[in-house]
C-alpha cells in the first residue's frame, strides 16, 4: 500500500542533521541575541520538543523495521527475518524538536513552523534519523506547506505513548494550500488543495501476465473541506474529500489509463465528561481514501478483468476515553477498527480489516517529565480470512522542553 507515512518529505540525512544542529545552536544561544532579533524583526521564536525513551516487550513480533510501533499491517506473518515470538525493544525515535515563529507584518500576523522527529520511514525504515513532520507558514486566511490534512482531526488522537496510533484514524501530514475564509473564537470553515496519492493493488494481474499490471497516477490534487465548532463542552468536526485517483497500465504507452472518483466524509469530535474526562470519537467512510488512513487499506484494486480497476470502500472508527485522576496521573482506554471491501481481482493476502486497543496509566512527577506504562493489542485480517495479532507492553519516559 502507498501508505501516507511512507511519503513524507524526508531531507537527506546530512542536510537534515545540519538543519537540526543549526536550530539547536540557535536555541542554546544568548537570550539577549534572540531578544534583539525579535525586537528588530517583530518576530517571536518558540523552540520546543521532547526526548522520549520507549522500552517495549513484544509477546509476538513485528516486522523488524517497525518493531518500536504497533502498526497492525506490519505484524509478522511468517517472514524469515521475524524470528520467534518475544522481543525487547528500546527506542528514542519518538524524540522531537521544532521551532514556531510569529511575526507582525503589514498584512497581519505571520506564523510558521518547522518540526522534526527521529522516526525514519520510506527508504529510512527502521532507522533513527531526522524526519520532517511540519513545514508551513500561515498568513491571515491562507496556509501553505506540510501539516495536518484538512480532512483529519488531530484532537481525537488518544493520550497514548504508542507511536503509530489507531490504524482507523484519518491521519496524514500532507502538503497543501489551505484557505480559511471563516474563523472566529468557536468555529471555522476551511478548504484545501492537497498533494494527491494513489495506493494501487496489482492483485491477480501480475502473477498471470505482467502486462496486466497497473500503477497509481497522481494527475490532479485532492480537494478537502472542513467545518469545526468548539466550546467548553468539547468540539465537533465534519470534513469531506473529493479525489480523482489516477491509474495507468505498466505496459509501454501506459494504456489503458484513467481516473476513478474517490470521496469520503469524516465525522469526529470530543465530549468532556465533567472536569476530568474526555470522550474522543471518529467515524470515517468513503471510497479510494485509504491513503488518508493511519494504516492498512488500498485506494484502487484490480477488478480481475484485464487492466480494469475499481475504487475500494473503507470504513474507520475509533472510541477512546481520556481521564485525569489528578494533576499528576492520567489514563486512556479505547478501541478502534477498520473494514475494507476487497475487489474480485485482489489476492488472498490483501488487507481487509484491523483492530487496535490500549489502556495506560501515566504519571507526571513534575510538569516537564512523564513516565508510564501501556498495554497494547493489534489485529490484522486478510482477504483469505487469515488473522494476525500482537500484544505488547510499553514503558516510556519523556522530558519536555
Amino acid at each position: 500500500m502507498n501508505i501516507k507515512h511512507q511519503h513524507p518529505i524526508i531531507p537527506s540525512a546530512p542536510i537534515a542533521r545540519r538543519l537540526i544542529l543549526t536550530a539547536i545552536l540557535a536555541a542554546a544561544g544568548s537570550s539577549l541575541s534572540l531578544s534583539a532579533l525579535a525586537a528588530d524583526s517583530k518576530t517571536s521564536y518558540d523552540f520546543y520538543g521532547f526526548v522520549q525513551l520507549d522500552a517495549i516487550y513484544d509477546f509476538n513480533r513485528m516486522v523488524p523495521e517497525w518493531n518500536d510501533s504497533l502498526r497492525p499491517s506490519k505484524i509478522c506473518s511468517g517472514e524469515p527475518d521475524c524470528g520467534s515470538d518475544g522481543e525487547t525493544i528500546l527506542s528514542v525515535r519518538q524524540t522531537r524538536f521544532g521551532v514556531a515563529t510569529v511575526s507582525q507584518t503589514g498584512l497581519g500576523e505571520l506564523k510558521g513552523k518547522l518540526e522534526f522527529e527521529l522516526y525514519g520511514v520510506g527508504t529510512d525504515e527502521g532507522k533513527t534519523t531526522p524526519r520532517l513532520r511540519h513545514a508551513y507558514f500561515e498568513l491571515g486566511e491562507f496556509l501553505a506547506g506540510q501539516t495536518w490534512s484538512n480532512f483529519m482531526d488531530i484532537d481525537v488522537f488518544p493520550n497514548s505513548i504508542e507511536y503509530w496510533g489507531p490504524p482507523s484514524m484519518v491521519f496524514w501530514r500532507n502538503i497543501q494550500l489551505r484557505w480559511t475564509p471563516v474563523r472566529d473564537e468557536h468555529s471555522s470553515f476551511s478548504v484545501a488543495l492537497e498533494e494527491p496519492s494513489a495506493a494501487a493493488d496489482q492483485g491477480k494481474g501480475s502473477p498471470i501476465d505482467p502486462s496486466l499490471t497497473f500503477t497509481g497516477k497522481t494527475e490532479f490534487p485532492d480537494l478537502t473541506a472542513r467545518w469545526r465548532t468548539s466550546g467548553d463542552w468539547g468540539h465537533a468536526q465534519v470534513a469531506g474529500i473529493l479525489r480523482f485517483v489516477g491509474y495507468e497500465s505498466s505496459a509501454a504507452g501506459g494504456e489503458p489509463s484513467g481516473n476513478e472518483t474517490g470521496y469520503g466524509i469524516n465525522l469526529s469530535g470530543s465530549l468532556k465528561t465533567g472536569a476530568k474526562g474526555t470522550v474522543k470519537a471518529q467515524l470515517a467512510y468513503g471510497e479510494a481514501i485509504a491513503s488518508y488512513f493511519n494504516d492498512g487499506g488500498i485506494d484502487l484494486g484490480s477488478s480481475g478483468t484485464g487492466t480494469s480497476v475499481e475504487t475500494l470502500p473503507i470504513l474507520g472508527w475509533l472510541l477512546f476515553y481520556d481521564h485525569s485522576w489528578s494533576d499528576k496521573w492520567s489514563s486512556s482506554i479505547g478501541w478502534a477498527g477498520t473494514d475494507q471491501d476487497n475487489s474480485a481481482g485482489q489476492l488472498g493476502d490483501a488487507y481487509t480489516a484491523s483492530q487496535y486497543g490500549l489502556v495506560n496509566l501515566l504519571h507526571y512527577p513534575i510538569k516537564q517529565v512523564m513516565l508510564g506504562g501501556e498495554l497494547q493489542y493489534g489485529e490484522y485480517e486478510l482477504k483469505d480470512g487469515k488473522t494476525l495479532d500482537d500484544t505488547r507492553v510499553q514503558f516510556s519516559t519523556k522530558y519536555m522542553f
